[in-house]
């Protein structure tokens, strides 16, 4: 009786810049997206780099990508909400917090 055993690979990396070793086109690339990001004045320009084995479509690539987008999206505005409620307590309740500020002094 053969045995079947399934092989798969995945690696995902996000880059925010040219690393140490990059060509003179990667880096005159990432030099362009910064400019870009600088004109736009808003937004943060990433690169993913994706390898899986055996191939998905391209569709089902972008799909992934975008649910992961909304979970970051959710999870960023959880942040937000959480940074807005201890603001809102620090300023209404300002002497459960004058412990923890006199340690950051220190």
């Amino acid at each position: 009786m053969k045995v079947y055993k399934p092989e798969w690979r995945c690696t995902l990396s996000v880059n925010e810049g040219a690393e140490a070793a990059a060509s003179w086109k990667e880096r005159m690339a990432w030099r362009m997206r910064e400019l870009a990001d600088r004109l736009d004045g808003s937004g943060r320009t990433i690169k993913i780099d994706y390898r899986v084995t055996p191939e998905v479509s391209r569709e089902e690539v972008d799909d992934c990508l975008g649910k992961g987008f909304a979970v970051s999206q959710r999870l960023l505005t959880e942040l937000a909400q959480h940074a807005a409620c201890e603001d809102v307590m620090r300023d209404a309740k300002a002497e459960l917090f004058e412990e923890e500020e006199a340690e950051q002094k220190h």
